[in-house]
């Protein structure tokens, strides 16, 4: 691991986002809260909160940080058409939680692939990227659109 001791603890917040695309049927199906599995957003939701707090046991040499918020927002996007997934990680620590934040987004993209992979299978996880980064050493970084 990345030596951060003489790092001091500063507030630090992260968002990303991701997209998974879908048929406007398979849409319809999450929309109206019919799949088999149950409430594809709020299960989503909770797992991507789940994993963005678990990011240290998942990826090797990410510090263990003192989440303070996770929060999971998804869209809905008929032009996708899909849903958007996007994920805001606060923490003060002596490192970013940009990785919290990337984490939270795929495992609640892949939540919603799981929940209604019987009714598509060829659904489409893309684009996750981080949008913005505040905080530390670096500073503030916002990605271009």
């Amino acid at each position: 691991m990345v030596d951060v001791s003489a790092k001091a603890a500063t507030r630090r917040v992260a968002i990303a986002e991701g997209r998974v695309v879908m048929s406007r049927k398979t849409l319809d199906i999450v929309l109206a809260g019919d799949a088999k599995k149950g409430d594809v957003l709020g299960t989503a939701r909770l797992a991507g909160i789940m994993a963005g707090k678990r990011t240290h046991e998942l990826i090797p040499l990410c510090h263990p940080l003192p989440v303070s918020q996770i929060g999971i927002d998804l869209t809905p996007d008929r032009k996708l058409p899909g849903i958007v997934v996007r994920a805001s990680v606060k923490v003060t620590a002596q490192t970013g939680a940009e990785m919290e934040a990337l984490t939270a987004v795929s495992v609640a993209c892949l939540t919603v692939y799981d929940m209604v992979k019987a009714v598509q299978r060829d659904m489409r996880i893309e684009g996750i990227r981080l949008i913005e980064k505040q905080g530390g050493k670096s500073g503030h970084f916002r990605a271009r659109e």
